[in-house]
């Protein structure tokens, strides 16, 4: 079964989305989660960043972990005194295939670009350049995409920080080398995990991505609710239910995992669910799509589901529906969707790559596997097993309480916007 709308596929008029930050909860009613302690510490160093304005870029306002993070991110350090604008660098259907190609081979693929994707990519970070205005205390780019808007530094005490969201630890010599410079000129880089890290005469900090607990994808829900959004994807709420969330992106391999569950289905009646979309600024999820389809051969227990950006309810109510979560990422920069599973106490099967072993604790927050084998032997594990998966999705939950939630990286992105004003 396939689910599609209309809209997940208007990828020009995501590319051209404004960046939005979601209403959504404030600061105070954090404390029931974290602790009034953690909330105090947050306001005191939100004092001492006062009078301080920070710009956050990207490349896309919808779709993809990066503005997810910044959509509630920024509301809460607008709320603690510490205004924060957020932008989109434009691009056309070239700029964004440039793009994923360096994605892609930064994460250890074969870099096969053309020979004007050089200047492809020059080009259109010139072009945000002059459009944009850079008059902030702090500057924060992110990822590979506007990395040359570094050019926009004017000799003012205003401080660069490039915050890198994938996994660098294998990438193509080529596309390093050329971005490289540009992050050198940075005051200072961020990473996800100690191995994304590269040998630069720049300060490298580490801040782990995290998940808001009071965002609609991780709130809790009505067990109702999610009973009615299963039934109607036509999800049997009665059988096991394999989930796994991502974007159509080959490095989710999302084709592995139907591979994986037809090993599992010989022995175990249950059926799988494949839910996600697109992001903006990826060109490759339409062709991603149609091999997941291909893959799925009309098999009415395999779920695709095509969801727009904005279906954080629906993926919340499946993964709360799911038996067991899994995350077959060939490459990945961290895996917000592990983290969102294991919050809702869910026994998470991942393969250890990127910064999925920072979550998952082989046998004791979820089980991490290397290969399609190791998957459907592990999901047929908890399967038989389910008082010790239950004690997995226990343990990931407090995993997640302790150190992937949204007031973390408050504090983490705090801390080092003050030792960098401090520096000046």
């Amino acid at each position: 079964m396939t689910v599609e709308t209309k809209e997940t596929n208007e990828v020009k008029e995501m590319r051209e989305a404004k960046p939005v930050a979601a209403a959504m909860a404030h600061i105070d009613d954090y404390a029931a989660v974290v602790g009034q302690s953690e909330i105090g510490a947050l306001r005191t160093f939100a004092k001492q960043l006062q009078g301080h304005r920070v710009k956050m870029v990207n490349s896309t306002a919808v779709g993809g972990g990066v503005a997810e993070i910044l959509n509630r991110l920024i509301p809460l350090l607008d709320e603690l005194g510490v205004p924060t604008r957020w932008e989109v660098i434009t691009g056309g259907e070239q700029f964004f295939a440039v793009t994923k190609g360096f994605h892609n081979a930064l994460h250890g693929a074969p870099y096969e670009g053309h020979d004007d994707w050089f200047e492809i990519f020059r080009n259109t970070n010139e072009e945000n350049r002059h459009r944009m205005q850079f008059d902030e205390d702090v500057v924060v780019i992110h990822d590979p995409q506007p990395v040359a808007l570094v050019n926009a530094r004017d000799g003012s005490k205003s401080r660069w920080i490039w915050r890198c969201h994938i996994d660098l630890s294998h990438p193509s010599q080529e596309v390093w080398d050329f971005l490289r410079p540009y992050v050198e000129r940075y005051d200072a880089s961020v990473f996800s995990a100690p191995a994304f890290t590269q040998g630069l005469a720049i300060p490298q900090y580490l801040v782990s991505p995290t998940i808001d607990p009071l965002a609609d994808k991780n709130r809790d829900l009505d067990p109702e609710f999610v009973r009615d959004v299963v039934e109607r994807f036509g999800i049997d709420p009665s059988r096991p239910i394999l989930t796994q969330i991502s974007r159509f992106d080959r490095l989710k391999d999302p084709v592995g995992v139907i591979q994986a569950y037809r090993m599992v289905y010989r022995h175990n009646d249950c059926q799988l669910v494949l839910a996600g979309g697109g992001a903006s600024d990826d060109p490759e999820g339409e062709a991603v799509l149609n091999e997941v389809k291909e893959a799925a051969a009309g098999n009415p227990d395999i779920h695709i589901l095509n969801l727009p950006p904005w279906s954080h309810l629906e993926i919340n109510a499946l993964q709360r529906a799911s038996t067991i979560v899994i995350q077959k990422s060939l490459r990945e920069g961290f895996g917000l969707t592990v983290s969102e599973a294991l919050w809702k106490k869910k026994p998470v099967v991942a393969s250890a790559v990127g910064g999925i072993p920072s979550q998952v604790l082989h046998k004791l927050t979820g089980m991490l596997v290397h290969s399609v084998d190791g998957a459907a032997y592990q999901i047929r594990f908890l399967l038989s097993n389910p008082d010790f998966a239950r004690r997995l999705g226990e343990n990931g939950h407090e995993q997640v309480k302790e150190n992937f939630l949204i007031t973390h990286n408050l504090m983490r992105y705090m801390m080092l916007f003050l030792s960098l004003q401090k520096s000046n």
